[in-house]
C-alpha cells in the first residue's frame, strides 16, 4: 500500500495542530501496514528559527517583531528543507500550517508531485473570523496581541484564503471542508468520516 498524505490548513486558532495530533493516532492504531509518520509542522519551527543567531534569523526576527509577513521564499525553506533532509518515501505525511500563499501551493503542489503522493488530503478548517479572533484572545500567547491577530487574519483573507480556493478547484486533491467551529471530538469526526475508509479498506484486505 502506498503512503497518504494531508494537509490541515484554515484561519490562526482553528485547531489544526490538534486535530493533525488526532489523524497521527487513527492512523497509527489502525493503519495494518504500520508505516512511520512524518509530521511538518510550520509555526513552532519560525518561532525557533527567529531565536537563534544568524543574518537571516535576525532579518527574520524584525519582521516578527513588527508582526510583518515572512516572505515565501523563507516559508518554502522551512519545510522543503526538513522534507529533503528526512523523508525516505516509506511514511504518511501530515503537514499542518503550510502554505501561507498561493504561490506557496503551487510550490506545495510540485512537492506533492515530486513524493509521488496520489491525491493528497486537503483538511479545510473553517472557522468565521469572529471565532477565530475570539480563540486567540482567549488563549493569552505573547504573539496573541490585538493587532497582531487583526494582520494574521488580514493575511488569511488576502493570501491564504486563495490557496486554498486553488486546493479546492485542483482534481489532484481529495478537499474535505470541516465546520472548525465545533467541539474538537466532532470536527475529528467530520474529518474522519472520508479517512476512514481508506484504512479500514487496509485492514479489510489483510484479513
Amino acid at each position: 500500500m502506498s503512503a497518504e498524505s494531508f494537509l490541515f490548513i484554515g484561519r490562526s486558532g482553528c485547531g489544526k495542530g490538534t486535530q493533525a495530533k488526532l489523524l497521527r493516532d487513527f492512523i497509527e492504531a489502525h493503519d495494518q501496514e504500520k508505516l512511520p509518520m512524518f509530521y511538518l509542522e510550520t509555526g513552532q519551527g519560525f518561532r525557533n528559527f527567529i531565536e537563534k543567531s544568524g543574518y537571516t534569523n535576525g532579518l527574520a526576527k524584525k519582521i516578527a517583531d513588527i508582526g510583518g509577513h515572512q516572505p515565501d521564499f523563507l516559508a518554502i525553506w522551512m519545510w522543503s528543507h526538513e522534507l529533503v533532509a528526512g523523508l525516505t518515501g516509506r511514511e504518511h505525511l501530515v503537514i499542518d500550517g503550510t502554505p501561507r500563499s498561493l504561490s506557496e501551493a503551487h510550490i506545495v503542489d510540485t512537492m506533492f508531485q515530486f513524493y509521488g503522493f496520489e491525491q493528497p488530503f486537503i483538511i479545510h478548517l473553517n472557522v468565521s473570523r469572529k471565532w477565530s479572533e475570539k480563540h486567540l484572545l482567549s488563549r493569552g500567547r505573547a504573539d496573541d496581541s490585538t493587532d497582531d491577530i487583526k494582520r494574521r487574519l488580514d493575511w488569511f483573507e488576502s493570501d491564504v484564503a486563495p490557496a486554498i480556493e486553488y486546493f479546492k478547484n485542483n482534481p489532484r486533491y481529495r478537499f474535505i471542508e470541516v465546520d472548525g467551529e465545533q467541539p474538537i471530538e466532532a470536527v475529528h469526526a467530520d474529518s474522519m468520516k472520508h479517512i476512514e475508509p481508506i484504512f479500514f479498506s487496509r485492514e479489510s484486505h489483510k484479513n
